[in-house]
């Protein structure tokens, strides 16, 4: 896939474990909507991700300098991106949300008669995988196209990436393979009080979540320049 478009990595979902006792229960996932200042994050994360990540992402394997380039140029003005923070401040997934005139996707431009489609991207850290991080950025996109009036939601990726296949059977997207690519779309209900009160919700929630690290972070931080504490 082109490095203009959202891309296509998805973690794998999570399982159970333990012999007759209870599933570890997974960590409150909190996805917060991203601005530019957090471009070099962003870097950061897609830097990390490993050949065979890049290429499940973008649908090829991209150098550093191109990579740098995809997140230099996302117009956030246009594009909304999401990301889910760990304790330290480092995205551990993210998600993005491009959005385009109908036209630009004939493969779905048949199913909506909406002006816009919207398609979306995902990839997490590998530290991360297996906590759901990646359903709850798409629920997360799902809901903001909702809420903008986009009853198409479509994602592209390799036919071999099995977890993302899995992820669009799930959400009951329509799914057409063709040259080893798949393209598969969602649609959406249209906007309700209720979505629009959860997707505010949800946003708050990460915030709050997202000021506490910061917060935490930074006394720690202080902490570790005080004399006699010792660095972790």
């Amino acid at each position: 896939m082109k490095t203009g478009r959202a891309g296509s990595q998805a973690p794998v979902t999570a399982g159970g474990s333990g012999s007759g006792q209870a599933k570890t229960a997974r960590p409150i996932i909190f996805v917060k909507e991203l601005s530019r200042r957090a471009r070099k994050r962003l870097l950061r994360h897609f830097l990390a991700l490993s050949s065979g990540d890049r290429l499940l992402r973008f649908g090829s394997v991209l150098s550093d300098d191109l990579v740098s380039r995809y997140v230099e140029n996302i117009d956030f003005s246009r594009d909304t991106v999401f990301g889910v923070y760990d304790r330290k401040l480092r995205l551990l997934g993210v998600g993005h949300l491009a959005f385009a005139p109908r036209e630009a996707l004939p493969s779905v431009s048949a199913s909506t008669t909406k002006e816009r489609v919207a398609e979306f991207g995902v990839s997490v850290a590998a530290s991360a995988r297996g906590l759901g991080v990646g359903s709850r950025l798409f629920e997360r996109a799902a809901i903001r196209c909702r809420n903008v009036d986009i009853d198409t939601l479509y994602m592209h990726c390799l036919s071999s990436n099995k977890v993302m296949m899995h992820i669009a059977k799930k959400a009951g997207m329509a799914i057409h393979r063709d040259y080893g690519e798949a393209d598969a779309y969602l649609k959406l209900p249209p906007a309700n009080p209720a979505s629009v009160l959860q997707e505010a919700v949800q946003e708050q929630a990460a915030m709050l979540d997202y000021t506490f690290k910061a917060n935490l972070r930074a006394a720690l931080k202080w902490l570790s320049n005080l004399p006699g504490i010792k660095r972790d």
